[in-house]
C-alpha cells in the first residue's frame, strides 16, 4: 500500500483555509449543542435495512459537514448491518468515529482520554460513547457489560480492536486485533461486520492524517484544519461468521478482511 503522508513546503492556501474554515467550524459547533440535546432526548430506535431512524439521521448530517469543514469529502462502500451489530474498524485518527459516524450511527467504545478532549469529549459522550481506560481489567469487563446491553437494547456499537497505530517505514500496519472484546457480540448474539477507515488524497493513501511524533491533539487538530481535499473511505465489509471457532478466529477473520481491503484499495 503507498502511503504519502508529507505536504507541500509551502502552502500558500492554508491562511486562506483557515479564514473559511474556522467561522464555519464555530457555527458547527454552536449548531451541534442543541443537535446533541434533541439526539440524546430521543426514543433509542433501530435502523432497519429500509429504515433510519430521525436521530440516526442527525447524527449523520452533523459529521458529515463537520468533515466537510475540514476538507474531508466522504465516501461509502458497501452496505452495513440493520441494528445490532458490532463494527470492528482500524484505528487511524481521531477522526474515525465522526468518520464512521457520517454514515452510520452507533455507539463507540473509546480510549478515556477522549473523554477529555474539547468539543469531541463532549459531542462523544452525548453520542452514547462507552469509555475504557487501558490497562484496568476491571474497566474492560465494565465496557464490555454495557456493550452486551447496548447490543440487547438494539444498539449497535462499534470498537477499534487494534488499540492502536503502528507505524513501519512508510506503511501503516492494522495491528493484532485484541480478541476479547469481540465476546460482547457472542454474548448478545449479535453479528460482527468489519470496517476499512482510509483517508487518502489524489487516490493514494495519506497517512498525515494521525499524530505525528510529539504531536497533542490541538496541534493535529488545527494542522488538519488547513489541510487541502481529502478523501475518507468507508468501507463497509462482508459480516465475519461464526463457525464455533470462537472469537480469536473472528477477530483474526475481521482483520485480515480489513487489511485485504485497505491493499485493494491502494
Amino acid at each position: 500500500m503507498d502511503v504519502s503522508a508529507s505536504a507541500p513546503l509551502r502552502d500558500r492556501r492554508r491562511p486562506l483555509r483557515y479564514a473559511v474554515r474556522v467561522p464555519l467550524l464555530l457555527l458547527h459547533v454552536i449548531v451541534a449543542i442543541p443537535l446533541a440535546l434533541v439526539v440524546a432526548l430521543l426514543p433509542a430506535r433501530a435502523a432497519t435495512a429500509t429504515q433510519e431512524p430521525f436521530s440516526h439521521r442527525l447524527v449523520r448530517w452533523w459529521s458529515t459537514g463537520l468533515l466537510r469543514i475540514f476538507g474531508f469529502r466522504a465516501r461509502r462502500r458497501g452496505t452495513p448491518l440493520p441494528d445490532p451489530v458490532l463494527f470492528v474498524a482500524n484505528h487511524v485518527s481521531w477522526l474515525d468515529i465522526t468518520l464512521l459516524h457520517s454514515q452510520r450511527a452507533a455507539c463507540f467504545v473509546a480510549k478515556a482520554e477522549i473523554a477529555g478532549w474539547p468539543l469531541v469529549g463532549w459531542l462523544a459522550a452525548r453520542a452514547g460513547t462507552i469509555y475504557h481506560r487501558r490497562g484496568s481489567p476491571h474497566s474492560l469487563t465494565a465496557v464490555m457489560q454495557r456493550m452486551v446491553e447496548r447490543l440487547r437494547e438494539d444498539r449497535s456499537v462499534a470498537v477499534f480492536p487494534e488499540g492502536g497505530i503502528d507505524h513501519t517505514g512508510s506503511v501503516l500496519h492494522v495491528r493484532v486485533f485484541h480478541a476479547r472484546i469481540l465476546q460482547a457480540a457472542l454474548d448478545a448474539g449479535v453479528p460482527v461486520q468489519p470496517v476499512a477507515l482510509r483517508y487518502s488524497r489524489d487516490g493514494r493513501a495519506w497517512q498525515g492524517v494521525t499524530f505525528q511524533r510529539g504531536e497533542s491533539f490541538l496541534a493535529n487538530f488545527f494542522r488538519l484544519l488547513g489541510e487541502p481535499a481529502l478523501d475518507a473511505e468507508v468501507h463497509f465489509l462482508a459480516p465475519v461468521p461464526n463457525g464455533g471457532d470462537g472469537r480469536r478466529r473472528m477477530a483474526e477473520a475481521a482483520r485480515a478482511a480489513i487489511v485485504d481491503a485497505l491493499q485493494r484499495a491502494g
